[in-house]
């Protein structure tokens, strides 16, 4: 297995990651090989089935990033099948309870800590490691629980205190609909929802971050300066399209 993104996150080590909608393994090796550490192939909120993720985990892993998946829902047998194709972990929408993040942790490992099924994918080298990933699922597998309601603010020390979650992300749009004030983020109600988050992740020594969805390097700066240790900085179809405009409207303001 390539080095344990579970021991960086132990360690309290700054990590950065991006998001992966598009189901095209050469935009998967551009952002492998842009220095990324990890990158989380998005299949809730994109066309992508299980075959294209597998193709896009493979890739990410051979160019030495850990893969994560973010599911489409808390679902032990799409976590089994993630798992299985060599995913090094899952990010888990809409986790709102312990109960929830414990359910989530138990789908990553098999028996007797977890509860999933015992297969032979490329996870375990179609049989040939099986015994070294054995040893490796029941210690490294990650679980980032994304906090995207305000009943998930009100149990944030509960569900971070569950053994096997090893980080957070903040669903800001998400979170801000929970409360009744969707995409405005400056209103003082979401700033002390964030705050009481983070001081949940800082009590528990757990890191957690935000999605900084457009490719803003000033707003990331800014993030990790707010000691948010896990952030994922754009999503592919965002630097397609910022990239391109911003170049077109350079080009066309000198003609």
């Amino acid at each position: 297995m390539n080095q344990s993104l579970k021991s960086r996150l132990r360690s309290g080590e700054q990590t950065l990651g991006s998001w992966i909608t598009l189901g095209n393994a050469g935009i998967a090796e551009i952002l492998a090989k842009a220095g990324f550490d990890w990158l989380v192939v998005d299949l809730e909120h994109s066309t992508m089935s299980i075959a294209d993720a597998g193709e896009l985990i493979r890739t990410i892993d051979l160019c030495g990033v850990a893969p994560l998946v973010r599911l489409t829902s808390n679902d032990p047998n799409q976590v089994k099948r993630v798992m299985d194709c060599g995913a090094h972990g899952i990010v888990v929408p809409m986790i709102n309870s312990a109960e929830e993040a414990s359910q989530a942790v138990a789908a990553t490992c098999y028996p007797p800590r977890g509860t999933r099924g015992v297969g032979l994918g490329r996870a375990q080298g179609y049989g040939v490691r099986f015994q070294e990933y054995l040893r490796w699922q029941a210690s490294e597998a990650v679980v980032i629980v994304q906090i995207e309601h305000h009943s998930a603010v009100e149990a944030i020390d509960s569900i971070l205190a569950v053994d096997g979650v090893d980080g957070f992300i903040v669903g800001p749009y998400d979170l801000s609909c929970s409360m009744g004030i969707p995409g405005q983020f400056e209103r003082p109600e979401f700033i002390a929802a964030l705050e009481r988050i983070k001081r949940g992740g800082i009590q528990a020594k757990k890191p957690g971050g935000l999605h900084i969805v457009e490719p803003d390097p000033e707003r990331l700066v800014r993030a990790r300066g707010e000691g948010y240790l896990f952030n994922a900085y754009g999503v592919d179809f965002r630097f397609l399209d910022v990239g391109a405009r911003s170049g077109l409207a350079k080009a066309r303001g000198r003609e």
